[in-house]
Order: structure tokens, then sequence, then C-alpha cells
């Protein structure tokens, strides 16, 4: 086989394999979004909603953590002000002249000049996108500047997390402090948030934002520069010999990856009826970074698998054991990270398949030039003489 066709054969490959990717993605979406609200009664499709909406999240971490080798444990930030925004705007939804209520309780009386803007609906969802993703770069341009990586990046970010935590607590002539800015009282197009007809609209747009995050993740991690973060996560000091500036790449996709957690929060605030500091607790961010470990980082599929089945079984576990289950949920992260250790499609994707074949009695596809020698009994009978 010449190198032409060899390359010909491969980009075949890989495109055969993107449809049936994508035909898989569009399947699994519209079962989702069309057979779920049947089955499922409201409280529990808006739980799916609330988990749809976090695996947002876990994508974001995926794809600076399974990528690029940055693991955040402050996304908690992001999340925060995606929602922030987002209640920020519902607030507003009032006749002209008044001002949200709980302003008048702290002897406020004019708004605050940095609420005026999210009077606009468009401005509001240009920000939930915007304003993480300004924080993220920020943030990540003056850690990376200083070639900081590593578990000192991770506490960095646990310490901005801290602080930013405890500044919205204090905050409550202008943003509610403690309290937070409940949504589920507010109006959106005439529309009460909390009613059933919202809440179905909120859970086919998450749906619809996974999808589509999931697709322009996919984008940025298959071509160049999804090969250039893996790079950069392997050997960092060699792409920098190489000619390239990691520090452009790493505020890049930190930034990406915040602006997609600010999406997250904002879906997941309008379907839990509040935002608050809590969505900045050090316990929270962990989290997140738990439900990328147990899907697989480095798959973005892992990550939304993971998000899905460890708020399941929170919830579950909550529900039938409300005493004792955080002890099962940490046997649980415990099992997985011993026994799966590159998550549970990492696992599907390295030996889970073959291993599945195996059990059923099908023969292990033999991966080599010479695919006729490695069954030829002669030549198994002298690897087992020179193995002994």
């Amino acid at each position: 086989m010449t190198y032409v066709s060899r390359t010909k054969a491969i980009k075949k490959q890989r495109r055969r394999k993107l449809i049936i990717e994508i035909v898989a993605i569009v399947g699994i979406a519209l079962v989702f979004a069309l057979l779920m609200p049947v089955i499922l009664p409201d409280f529990r499709l808006k739980l799916l909603g609330r988990f749809l909406s976090l695996s947002i999240v876990a994508i974001g971490i995926d794809l600076i953590w399974g990528y690029t080798g940055l693991l955040s444990l402050g996304h908690g930030i992001f999340f925060a002000l995606g929602g922030y925004a987002f209640a920020m705007h519902l607030k507003l939804q009032l006749p002209e002249g008044e001002i949200p209520e709980f302003f008048t309780l702290y002897g406020v009386k004019e708004l605050p000049f940095f609420w005026q803007p999210f009077y606009s609906f468009p401005f509001t969802l240009i920000a939930i996108v915007l304003i993480p993703s300004i924080v993220a770069g920020l943030l990540g341009y003056l850690v990376f500047r200083n070639r900081i990586k590593g578990v000192y990046f991770s506490i960095l970010t646990q310490a901005a997390l801290l602080v930013l935590f405890n500044f919205f607590n204090g905050q409550q002539k202008l943003i509610n402090g403690t309290n937070g800015l409940k949504t589920d009282t507010e109006t959106l197009f005439g529309m009460l948030v909390s009613s059933k007809q919202a809440q179905l609209a909120f859970y086919e747009i998450s749906i619809l934002c996974v999808v589509v995050i999931y697709l322009l993740s996919r984008w940025l991690t298959s071509g160049r520069f999804g090969r250039l973060l893996i790079a950069i996560r392997d050997d960092e000091n060699r792409v920098r010999f190489s000619g390239y500036d990691p520090t452009g790449f790493k505020v890049l996709v930190f930034a990406v990856s915040g602006g997609i957690a600010g999406v997250a929060g904002a879906l997941y605030t309008v379907q839990s009826g509040i935002v608050t500091p809590s969505y900045m607790e050090v316990a929270f961010s962990i989290e997140m970074v738990i439900w990328v470990a147990v899907g697989g980082r480095g798959t973005l599929a892992g990550a939304i698998l993971g998000t899905l089945l460890v708020r399941l079984a929170q919830t579950l576990l909550s529900e039938q054991f409300p005493e004792v289950w955080l002890f099962f949920q940490g046997a649980l992260f415990l099992i997985v990270v011993t026994v799966l250790p590159n998550g549970i499609v990492g696992w599907l994707r390295d030996e889970g398949i073959e291993q599945m074949r195996s059990l059923f009695g099908a023969e292990k596809p033999v991966i080599t030039t010479y695919p006729s020698l490695e069954k030829d009994p002669v030549v198994q009978r002298e690897k087992e003489e020179v193995g002994r």
C-alpha cells in the first residue's frame, strides 16, 4: 500500500467515525428531547435538566484538564457568574421605575450602575458567556505568563474561588449576599420561570446547548489546535522549544472553558430557582472534577456520562439512604478510581470492548503488519517457548 492510498484510507476511516459519532449524538439528543418529557414526571424531568446543565461545565473542565493538563479547582467562579448574569436580568423584569425588592431592605434607593445593562436580554445572553470568559482569561494570563502549572495552578484557582466566594457573600446591598437571587418567582417573556412550560423549554435548551458545546469542543480538539493542546499537556517544554508560546493557547482554552461554565451556570440557575454564593464553594468545584474523572478525562463524552451517572447516583442514594448515602457515594468514587483509573469511557476505549468481546467468545483482532503469522501455530509455539 502506497503512502497516498494509506492516507486516503485513514481519512476515509476518520470520516466514517465522525459520521457515526454525529448520528449517535443526534439520536441520543432526540431520545432525551422527545422521549424523556413523556415518560418522566415533572420533578424528575427538572432534575434531568439540571444534570444536563451540569454536564456542560464538565465538558469545559475536560477541555482544559483532559486535553491541556490544567486541573482547575475554581470553575465554580465562572459557573456562578453565568448564573448571576441571567438572574439579574430576570430580577429586572419589573414595571418602569421599580427596583428589585431586596434593595429596599438595605436602604438602597437607586439601581447600582452595573445592573443597568442587564435590562437588555441580548446583552444578558452575551454577558453569560463573555463575563466568565474575560475573568477566566485574565486569571489565566496572570498565572500562565509566570509559567505556573501543575498543583500550583490548582491551588491558585482554588484560592481565587475562596476570595470571590467571600466577596459575594458580603455584598448584601449589591447582589443580596448569602441570600442570593431567586429566579423561580420571576417572569421571562411574560411567562413564569417556574411554570411547567418554561421549565420544559429550559430543559430542551439544555439539550441543545450540550450538543452544540460538545461539537464545538470536539472541533477544537480534533484538529491542529487540539494536537497542540495535547502536546502542551504531555510536554510543555518541548512545545516551547519547538517555537510555540504555550501561554497564549492556555489562556485561550481557559477562557473558552470559562465561557462554557457560564452557560452551564445560567441554565442551572433557572432550573434550580436560585443562584447563591454557594455555587462558589470549594466542594462543588471539586465535585465537577470528580464527574470528569468518573466518566473519563480526555474523552468529552465521558464528561457528560460521568456527570449524569454521579448525579443520578447521588439522587437515588440520598432518597433511599438519607442518613448514610455519603458513605455509599465515597465508596463508589474509590471503586471507580481504583478499578477504572481512566474512567468509564476511557476503559471502554482502551480495553473494555475487547474484554466484553472475549466474554462472548469473539476472537481478539490482530493488529500487526503480518496478521497471518500471528495465527500460525508454529509461530505461537515458538513464542511460548521463548516465554518459558
